[in-house]
């Protein structure tokens, strides 16, 4: 009886089954996890002093770029030293196809909070 009183509590105790768990903690990026975002959120990782970063080309940032972002083009991003990998980096380029490869890269270089805006016009 006693058994059958204590495995009643322990299924009672969930709060929620794991995979809501997931899915709410996946919903919105956390400061340690990285993943993509949109301009506001962007602004204010930058204001905190996150890595703003362009990886197009460099005649596309020398046309036109965010103020205070550093070209890194995709292609060159596995060799660039971007920091402590436990810094945040927000990246953008034209349309998100670039940057999205960038910020894979870079979390297969072990680096954890890599931030995908995707395209520069999010900003």
């Amino acid at each position: 009886m006693t058994l059958a009183i204590l495995c009643f509590l322990a299924a009672c105790d969930r709060s929620a089954p794991p995979a809501a768990a997931e899915q709410a903690a996946s919903a919105a990026p956390s400061a340690s996890s990285g993943g993509t975002i949109d301009g506001a959120q962007a602004r204010k990782l930058v204001g905190e002093g996150a890595k703003l970063v362009d990886v197009r080309s460099p005649a596309e940032y020398a046309e036109k770029h965010v103020d205070g972002a550093d070209n890194v083009p995709v292609d060159a991003i596995a060799e660039h030293d971007l920091g402590p990998k436990d810094g945040a980096i927000v990246l953008y380029c034209h349309s998100g196809k670039r940057s999205a490869r960038a910020a894979a890269s870079l979390r297969a270089r072990g680096y954890t909070r890599v931030y995908d805006l995707g395209g520069m016009s999010n900003w």
